[in-house]
């Protein structure tokens, strides 16, 4: 097999520089452990940023992926298929809401959300056309697109896309009092990430959502979270408004959804929201194919036989609760819920990424986010003596800053 050099010299030659990937080339993988093609094992503390909450290659996930795969692949929405009704209502219960729209990624789901939202706005709420808004938050991570971009406080996100999508108004995150003001007729709906991930793993007042929940509901605005990262069990229930004893009246999913084998994401709603949806207005070659029915489904059933809500809060607990002591000198803040956890670190961001690299050469794989905090995610279902072993190990590498 080549070295990781050669894998790596490929990627520069005939890839697209859009990203600055940490010098390991991973191989195989299996639950909360993968391995490099030089034989060297790893602890697996990103988990695809949530999108391998229940571990890699999971072999209820494998099974439900070969033998649908087997059995049928792929028709489009034109026709009807015998594994996307049981999906949507596995993810509707699962939920809370009344209806769902399969789609790929999370982008894809976020891009339904704003098209649902505005058109919500004109043939529900009333609003004048063309004059549809919604309001987002500073330092958010909705995704890449053009449109999603357009909401993005990052100049790195920005800069060179433009020009920009009109009715976005940003406003700080867990401010209520910010979104109160920012409400005008025009309003559509209010996207929020319960916990802003990218931004550091930032996580609300505990009232935040609550406050946000009631705001909405008196200007008849939309509610809608993103839950693509913080979804699925990752903050410790399956969605992490619900923690909040909030029910959003839109949410959005992915990652996870499709168990780490396939992208798989859902936009959720309210009926009347997602009746606005009629034939020919939006959709998706794959969105709901057989294979992203079957593996969803089966996501959606591990997620509840393995009480892997339970685990998350479980682990994750007691995970800050040995990090919280190394608060000081080097550590600024632990912060987190369930399984999302952030580290800040005293200092630039150079502390992070030295961090992570100490982690590395002891066998723990990591990244620091946009702020000076490395970002703590295994898979739900990791053991506790893999645990041990990552405290081990970070110990070891925080000596070392």
């Amino acid at each position: 097999m080549d070295t990781a050099r050669a894998f790596i010299e490929a990627e520069r030659q005939w890839g697209a520089p859009n990203y600055a990937s940490l010098p390991v080339v991973l191989h195989r993988g299996r639950g909360a452990e993968v391995w490099d093609v030089e034989g060297n094992r790893y602890l697996d503390f990103m988990s695809a940023y949530s999108a391998a909450n229940f571990g890699h290659c999971h072999p209820r996930i494998v099974r439900a992926l070969t033998e649908q795969a087997n059995t049928l692949d792929i028709v489009s929405r034109a026709f009807h298929s015998d594994k996307l009704g049981a999906f949507l209502q596995k993810a509707c219960e699962t939920t809370g809401h009344q209806a769902a729209l399969p789609m790929n990624t999370g982008a894809e789901a976020v891009e339904t959300a704003m098209k649902a939202a505005r058109k919500w706005g004109y043939e529900r709420k009333g609003i004048a056309p063309e004059q549809a808004e919604i309001i987002c938050c500073a330092h958010n991570f909705h995704g890449r697109t053009t449109g999603i971009i357009s909401m993005s406080t990052s100049a790195q996100a920005r800069e060179g896309f433009g020009p920009y999508l009109p009715g976005i108004k940003p406003i700080p995150f867990d401010d209520a009092d910010a979104l109160a003001a920012a409400i005008t007729r025009n309003t559509a709906a209010f996207l929020v990430e319960p916990i802003q991930g990218e931004a550091g793993i930032i996580v609300p007042s505990a009232d935040y959502l609550a406050r946000c929940a009631r705001i909405c509901k008196a200007q008849n605005v939309l509610l809608i979270a993103d839950e693509i990262q913080t979804g699925l069990g990752r903050a410790g229930h399956a969605l992490a408004c619900h923690g909040y004893d909030v029910q959003p009246d839109a949410v959005v999913i992915g990652k996870s959804l499709g168990g780490g084998a396939i992208p798989v994401s859902l936009f959720l709603a309210r009926r009347d929201v997602m009746d606005v949806l009629t034939p020919g207005c939006h959709g998706s070659t794959f969105g709901g194919y057989p294979l992203a029915g079957a593996v969803g489904l089966e996501a959606l059933s591990i997620l509840e036989d393995e009480n892997l809500c339970q685990r998350a809060l479980d682990t994750g607990g007691y995970l800050i609760e040995r990090l919280k002591p190394y608060e000081g000198a080097k550590i600024k803040q632990v912060r987190g819920r369930g399984l999302m956890i952030g580290v800040e670190l005293h200092g630039t961001a150079q502390a992070s990424a030295q961090l992570v690299t100490h982690l590395r050469a002891r066998g723990i794989l990591c990244k620091n986010v946009d702020s000076n905090a490395l970002r703590l995610a295994p898979p739900l279902n990791i053991s506790p003596e893999l645990v041990e072993e990552f405290l081990h190990a970070f110990e070891y590498a925080l000596e070392r800053l």
